[in-house]
């Protein structure tokens, strides 16, 4: 995959050259690229500028090294900096608080290994595509992430009635046997077209991903002027139905399937909420102590009373597809398991506050309450359901908070969802009074 490891190579240069001065023209000219074309294949691969990459590195050294004991202005002239002033700027920036707080909320700092998106070309892709017997040189479009600011980098569609995916084999197995099952019980599914070799996945030579080509569902995911515009609470009711009509279906499937079984409570109370508790002194989030104990208390009073299930886990807005006013299917399995039911159904309102900018938050609360609403009317909430949606809600944005703010190339949706957590906090009697 020529993309990845020209960027690879620079971030080896870059790593080795921290402390003299490094321009995108020069890593451009290494590349054998113009400056245009390897700024934006260098943002496509690591979701950000090479300035700012060269920036956020240069910081987390510096800092490691104060860390340890070395004054600080020697090691910020050594990384470029003209003052140490502009340092503290650049950091708070960043990290959103001081060197000297930061360092007094988490003890120490280790540099974190750079992360690269693996990105094909257009010719490689249609190199693996001449494994199945389908129409040639289909186009070939690039499926964005969930909030729609960079490319997935794994799942294409491939003229109108495809999709190619490339991932893990446990991941995507899992996926394929999941939408079988789903099929078989009647729900609409994404199956796999057999290779030509007859098998339902290609392995690709000298890589650790696997490739799969699925037909296209029938349907798209709503346009965000539909999820927001006058019939939005229609909609939302829509998008609980289905939900509650996929969970019908994967209940039936669940002991064909065998999924992992996760205890959400437990991964909050030692994970996400910790690091959470951590990023709220960090970024100055303003939310109380009296949150954290809360919820630590009050959720964990009602969480062993809450159903479980084979989950979809990532209803986005984006994985829900909608013929005309309905829920036609469901696509991207990958992350299954067994958890409480109403997750699915709190992800899907969180996906649309996510992705929608700062027009969702005026009507967001509507659109949850139809949410739950509709899928209500399909598949009966419990009341410690009910009481629930509020707790459940957070838990999610703090495993949201916690992983993406845990991923440098995540910086910005780290922010949403802080930006999030807080809107949520704030609005904690409304999402009561909806869920009631």
């Amino acid at each position: 995959m020529q993309c990845p490891e020209i960027i690879k190579a620079a971030l080896e240069y870059i790593g080795h050259n921290l402390k003299t001065d490094i321009t995108a023209e020069e890593l451009a000219r290494m590349a054998n690229y113009s400056t245009w074309h390897y700024c934006r294949l260098f943002s496509s691969v690591m979701g950000s500028s090479v300035a700012g990459y060269i920036l956020k590195r240069r910081l987390d050294h510096a800092l490691a090294e104060i860390a340890v004991g070395r004054k600080a202005i020697d090691v910020v002239l050594e990384y470029g900096f003209d003052t140490y002033a502009g340092f503290y700027k650049a950091f708070v920036k960043m990290y959103g608080c001081s060197p000297k707080k930061y360092l007094g909320i988490y003890r120490e700092h280790k540099p974190r290994k750079p992360e690269v998106v693996n990105l094909y070309t257009v010719n490689e892709l249609r190199k693996i595509l001449e494994n199945w017997d389908i129409e040639k040189k289909l186009p070939l479009h690039d499926i964005y992430l969930s909030n729609g600011s960079s490319v997935s980098g794994k799942v294409w569609t491939a003229g109108d009635n495809y999709v190619l995916k490339a991932g893990s084999r446990e991941k995507l197995i899992k996926n394929l046997k999941i939408a079988k099952v789903l099929h078989e019980q009647g729900f609409a599914a994404s199956l796999p077209v057999p290779a030509k070799t007859g098998d339902e996945y290609l392995e690709y030579p000298d890589g650790d991903e696997i490739f799969i080509l699925t037909q296209g569902l029938k349907g798209r995911p709503l346009s965000k002027s539909a999820v927001f515009g006058c019939h939005r609470t229609q909609y939302a009711e829509e998008y609980g139905r289905g939900i509650a009509r996929l969970h019908k279906a994967l209940k039936a499937i669940e002991k064909e399937v065998v999924p992992d079984e996760v205890n959400l409570y437990r991964n909050v109370a030692e994970w996400a909420l910790p690091n959470v508790r951590r990023q709220n002194m960090q970024w100055s989030m303003d939310l109380k102590e009296s949150f954290f104990d809360d919820f630590l208390d009050s959720f964990g009073a009602l969480y062993d009373k809450l159903p479980r299930q084979l989950i979809h886990r990532d209803p986005n807005p984006s994985n829900i597809l909608f013929d005309g006013d309905r829920v036609s299917g469901f696509i991207d399995f990958d992350l299954s398991e067994v958890n409480i039911r109403l997750w699915d159904v709190c992800y899907c309102a969180t996906g649309i506050l996510s992705e929608g900018g700062d027009e969702a938050y005026a009507c967001w609360l509507e659109i949850l309450g139809g949410i739950l609403r509709g899928y209500d009317l399909e598949e009966r909430l419990t009341a410690e359901e009910k009481q629930a949606v509020y707790y459940v809600i957070c838990a999610i944005q703090m495993i949201c908070t916690a992983f993406f703010a845990s991923h440098d190339m995540y910086r910005e949706l780290a922010e949403t969802n802080r930006r999030m957590l807080q809107f949520i906090v704030r609005n904690e009697e409304k999402i009561r009074k909806v869920a009631e």
